[in-house]
């Protein structure tokens, strides 16, 4: 580990998500949150996936993560598997998702179940919208938040039967910051719906 520069300038903090995170492993458990945040107004929006170190190797999601203010819910795809009622949530325009580079994400997540995703606010796009150069979650962090976000967990088995307090804390600040940035990158409150928020 190489010692840091005395001339260079310190590191923002880390970011860290310490509100309640809601980890939902059975398929009973997806009804109460779907009702829950169906009344929302906004989610931060986030998956994880297993990594691939292989050419060719290919995974599923294996997480879906969705913040409110004080609250992340973590869902495991796996044990849960994807009903009609949380593919209802992700088409609901009405309840707007912000996350960055989220059209991958729900590429993958319609390959599992079919669903018109409503209410998507791509925050990457809006940055683009503002002449923002840097565009990615880590880099708008640091430039709205104050805040740097680790990587520490970023290469783990996502896919994981049992997952770390460390997996859940990184998996729950993901979509936190989303959350956050929304109201950095949008208008103050609910935006009109704009284009990349109608549907992706």
């Amino acid at each position: 580990m190489h010692p840091t520069h005395p001339d260079a300038p310190p590191l923002p903090p880390l970011l860290r998500f310490d509100g309640e995170i809601v980890l939902v492993d059975r398929p009973e458990g997806l009804a109460p949150m779907v009702g829950e945040l169906k009344r929302a107004s906004l989610l931060g929006f986030d998956t994880e996936t297993r990594p691939a170190f292989r050419k060719g190797e290919k995974h599923p999601p294996a997480l879906i993560q969705l913040a409110l203010e004080e609250r992340v819910y973590i869902v495991q795809l796996k044990k849960t598997g994807f009903p009609e009622s949380l593919g209802t949530l992700l088409a609901d325009r009405r309840v707007l998702k912000a996350g960055v580079g989220i059209r991958d994400d729900l590429k993958a997540l319609q390959e599992l179940r079919p669903f018109e995703p409503g209410g998507f606010v791509d925050l990457g796009e809006t940055a683009k919208r503002r002449d923002i150069a840097e565009r990615g979650v880590r880099s708008l962090a640091t430039r709205f938040l104050g805040g740097r976000i680790s990587k520490g967990a970023q290469t783990s088995n996502w896919a994981a039967a049992a997952l770390t307090e460390r997996q859940l804390r990184y998996a729950a600040t993901d979509a936190w910051v989303c959350y956050k940035l929304f109201f950095h990158l949008e208008d103050k409150g609910r935006p009109q719906q704009a284009e990349d928020a109608a549907g992706i």
